[in-house]
């Protein structure tokens, strides 16, 4: 009961801050460790198709908050975290997982494998490869089509084309970025997750390859009370609610 009233307690604390109390310092060792536990997030197929950056630098924090286009929640944060998700690095997360499962399992002969740890196996090196390998965006729409067809006779996974494939990566960083932001608030910290940015300069600030994506700049601080924009409003439960009984 005590833990559930302390999430309840860091999800009702947790406001998206426009203006943070330059006066007040964080501590940027708690806020790693807010980022630690942001990648205990649940993701797609375990891939971990994230980074996260970690901004103190007074020099970077300047230029990124004129990237996010000089709003308050930049320019006021006392740090910044860049989420960023890519999807670009599959082949070798695929590659750690497996590397991962032949520890966890031990080398053996093929015939030696149970049938839980042959799929375990074959998926990081057989169907993963298969649903995130796209030359040139045309064997994803090929895969696509091919499942629609598949998809006449009986339930088949459809998500293959490369927009498909950025949108799971985009969720699972999203998911690291919303855990973050609560392990945030537990700590007593507040935070703003900011989505008008210039991608370009911001992967330029940070150099990042061309393939990443920026998923979200969340600022970092203590709030003043002119940071919070009002009361908190949600749309009516019942009109995003629905019970299949």
């Amino acid at each position: 009961m005590e833990k559930n009233q302390t999430f309840t307690n860091a999800l009702q604390f947790r406001r998206s801050i426009r203006v943070y109390d330059e006066k007040k310092e964080i501590d940027t060792n708690i806020v790693k460790k807010c980022i630690q536990q942001a990648t205990l997030a649940p993701n797609s197929s375990n891939l971990q198709l994230w980074e996260f950056h970690h901004v103190v630098s007074e020099a970077m924090l300047k230029k990124l908050s004129e990237a996010c286009l000089g709003q308050s929640a930049a320019t006021t944060a006392k740090q910044l975290v860049v989420v960023v998700s890519r999807k670009d690095l599959w082949k070798k997360r695929a590659e750690e997982n497996a590397s991962y499962l032949y520890r966890l399992f031990g080398k053996k002969q093929s015939h030696e494998y149970t049938p839980r740890e042959k799929f375990a196996l074959g998926y990081y090196k057989k169907i993963i490869p298969y649903v995130y390998s796209n030359f040139l965006g045309i064997s994803g729409y090929l895969k696509y089509m091919y499942a629609w067809i598949i998809g006449f006779f009986k339930p088949t996974y459809r998500q293959l084309r490369n927009s498909d494939l950025r949108v799971v990566a985009q969720k699972s960083a999203g998911l690291a970025a919303q855990t973050f932001m609560l392990s945030m608030a537990a700590e007593g910290y507040d935070t703003c997750p900011m989505e008008g940015f210039d991608s370009l300069r911001v992967k330029k600030i940070l150099k990042l390859p061309s393939s990443a994506e920026i998923n979200m700049v969340i600022s970092c601080g203590i709030r003043k009370p002119e940071g919070v924009y009002g009361e908190r409003f949600r749309i009516p439960f019942e009109k995003v609610y629905t019970q299949w009984s």
